[in-house]
């Protein structure tokens, strides 16, 4: 009986092997429909990038304010902090009826492209797409400036991690990243306790600030202390100096508030059955605890006068911590509770773009408009190249902007506010079709309108504080991805019109078959083996010579040995330009029409680093050089050179 060969042994890569050593075991298919969240869940991963965002709103505001209206800013931030609130409410009723239609994860995306076309969405897309990557450089930096705020408060002005900042939030995107790869459950887990410790920190800091407040007056900070953003003149009113333009910039800055507030409906894909009502109520949930902390932060810094420091640090909320709790250690441990709390919550609010960007990115490249890649699931079933692509363009922003949260707050608000208004105006088109609602069709029509109102004030107030960046990479971004789907529906046209008289017979009359021969070894004799399986009219073995010597010596071996029926041919290569010589005899061969050409070229395969260091191999290259010429085929054959010499070193004899 024949010998039978042993079952071959796959071996993992060893760039598979680190894989699964940093991200853990693979997860089958199967187990995506187990990859959901819980609505608690949900509220602390997706959640957290919005609520986060307390953090440094009202900071911002007062960033604008505080050198053009005085001690007046105070007074006018809470007019500011209503109108943002106004704006909540708003959005807040438009995605709630984005959430309960479009159940499928994408948010203003999909009802963009659902109501106005796949083009139109593509504004939609590059929104959401730019605002996922500078949310986890806003996100990190924020939280770094928390940490760093801690210790100028805990350590009497000292600064010593200043320097830091920038490698401390690159790790922390790096780190966000690594935990996504491992998967959304592991992610969900790792990030939805921050939270809440936020929460909690924030109502502390809001419960103890209005019983102080009760009990005789908070006190307030320095305002023209080292370092403090420059005192504007405030005169006699909330206007004197501060002119309507720095209002509007003041409520721009302050609509970063408001950032993230898409997320839910971006990752709606990700909530346990169902779906739309679980997401509805974590929505509304999220808007009602922003919502109290928007407004609280802001009234805290209008009783206490936190004002903002030019470098930013300390941060409004470290110093209303500090103002709120006292002195002592009551008082330092509630401030290092909140700044912990606010470091964490803003590090782990970066998280939700790690969900939002991959799964965006896979639906706007499912139709077409991104490279395919992006629809792939990795390891454990997380889009891995959305999120590695997310990582190193948030890393780059970060490494420009020198990770100053000022600097990237002006391309922060323009990307997020079109994606709120195409997603108003598309439940608007919905709704206005359907003839289903007139309050749905007016409030998503309201949100629309002053969301694009937003998009235009920030556009002219912070234009030339870095919105123009935006400004010209939105358009770019659009035409971007119009031309990649135009490659695609172009190579789609082209491959798939398939004529109704062709068949799949052939048409050609000869098949030959071409072996290049290097050399005489076993990948030489299993190449003519399967060359002659091949049935064809013509086996023919060829040498392009280059070496003369070595060919003369080739052909002298080739005709003693006994293992050989055809015989071998030469082919002068005088310039030695090997794939111009295969392609030009190729092209000869098949110059009738009716011919077919086969070319088999053996590939000498090796396991160790030092084999392949050695060898060279030119098969693919000649696959490449041939593959345009239309009677021709070529095949490669791959010899496992390693596994030969373990049969010779076992005393055994190798086989072809």
């Amino acid at each position: 009986m024949a010998e039978l060969e042993p079952e071959p042994v796959v071996r993992d890569r060893l760039a598979y092997r680190l894989k699964r050593a940093l991200l853990g075991p693979p997860l089958v298919t199967e187990r995506l429909s187990q990859e959901k969240l819980s609505n608690p869940m949900a509220l602390g991963v997706l959640a957290s990038d919005c609520i986060s965002s307390t953090a440094y709103g009202t900071e911002e505001m007062l960033r604008i304010l505080v050198p053009v209206a005085g001690v007046a800013a105070f007074t006018l931030l809470m007019p500011v902090t209503g109108a943002i609130l106004l704006v909540l409410l708003l959005l807040t009723l438009s995605y709630r009826d984005v959430v309960s239609v479009y159940t499928r994860a994408g948010g203003s995306y999909v009802v963009a492209r659902e109501n106005f076309g796949p083009r139109v969405a593509q504004i939609a897309a590059v929104a959401l797409l730019v605002d996922y990557i500078v949310t986890v450089a806003v996100q990190t930096s924020a939280g770094t400036d928390a940490l760093i705020s801690l210790a100028h408060l805990t350590g009497d002005g000292y600064t010593g991690i200043d320097h830091l900042k920038l490698p401390i939030t690159a790790g922390v995107v790096v780190l966000l990243m690594y935990g996504n790869l491992r998967g959304v459950r592991e992610a969900g887990r790792a990030f939805a306790t921050p939270a809440y410790l936020f929460m909690l920190a924030v109502a502390a800091l809001l419960v103890v600030g209005l019983l102080r407040a009760l009990d005789g007056g908070l006190p307030h900070a320095d305002v023209r202390a080292h370092g403090a953003v420059p005192l504007g003149e405030s005169g006699h009113g909330w206007l004197y100096g501060a002119s309507l333009f720095m209002v509007l910039r003041a409520f721009a800055n302050g609509g970063s508030s408001l950032t993230g507030l898409e997320a839910i409906s971006n990752g709606v894909s990700a909530f346990r059955r169902p779906q739309g009502v679980n997401a509805r109520r974590t929505l509304t949930a999220m808007s009602c605890v922003l919502g109290v902390m928007v407004f609280g932060v802001s009234a805290l810094a209008h009783f206490t006068h936190a004002v903002p420091y030019t470098d930013g640090n300390p941060t409004v909320l470290a110093q209303e911590a500090r103002l709120v709790f006292g002195g002592g250690w009551a008082g330092t441990a509630g401030l290092v509770y909140v700044q912990l709390a606010t470091a964490l919550i803003l590090y782990t609010g970066a998280n939700t773009p790690f969900t939002g960007f991959p799964f965006l990115a896979s639906f706007v490249a499912e139709d077409r408009f991104l490279p395919r890649q992006l629809t792939r699931r990795g390891h454990r079933l997380a889009f891995s190249n959305g999120i590695i692509c997310l990582t190193v363009v948030s890393l780059a922003l970060l490494l420009v902007t020198r990770a100053s949260v000022d600097k990237l707050v002006a391309l922060y608000a323009i990307g997020v506010f079109t994606g709120f208004t195409m997603a108003g105006a598309g439940m608007t088109a919905h709704y206005w079709r359907r003839r289903e609602s007139l309050w749905k069709t007016a409030t998503n029509l309201a949100a629309a309108v002053v969301s694009a109102l937003v998009v235009v004030i920030f556009a002219i107030t912070k234009f030339t504080e870095g919105a123009w960046l935006v400004v010209v990479v939105f358009p770019l971004g659009v035409w971007a991805l119009i031309r990649i789907n135009r490659q695609y529906r172009e190579e789609a046209a082209a491959l798939e019109n398939v004529p109704a008289f062709v068949s799949d017979r052939p048409h050609w009359r000869r098949h030959v078959v071409h072996v290049l021969v290097d050399s005489l070894d076993l990948a030489t004799i299993k190449a003519l083996q399967y060359a002659h399986e091949l049935r064809p009219n013509e086996v023919r073995a060829l040498h392009f010579v280059i070496d003369e010597p070595r060919a003369r010596r080739l052909v002298a071996r080739w005709d003693r040995s006994s293992g050989t029926t055809v015989p071998l041919e030469l082919v002068d290569c005088p310039d030695r330009r090997l794939r111009h010589a295969v392609a030009g005899l190729a092209a000869r061969t098949t110059a009738d029409g009716t011919t077919a050409l086969t070319l088999l070229i053996p590939r000498r395969t090796y396991s160790s680093p030092l084999g392949r260091l050695l060898h060279r191999g030119t098969a693919e290259e000649m696959a490449r050089v041939l593959e345009q010429l239309p009677n021709v085929a070529v095949t490669i054959l791959p010899f496992h050179v390693t596994t030969a010499m373990q049969r010779v070193r076992a005393g055994g004899a190798p086989r072809p």
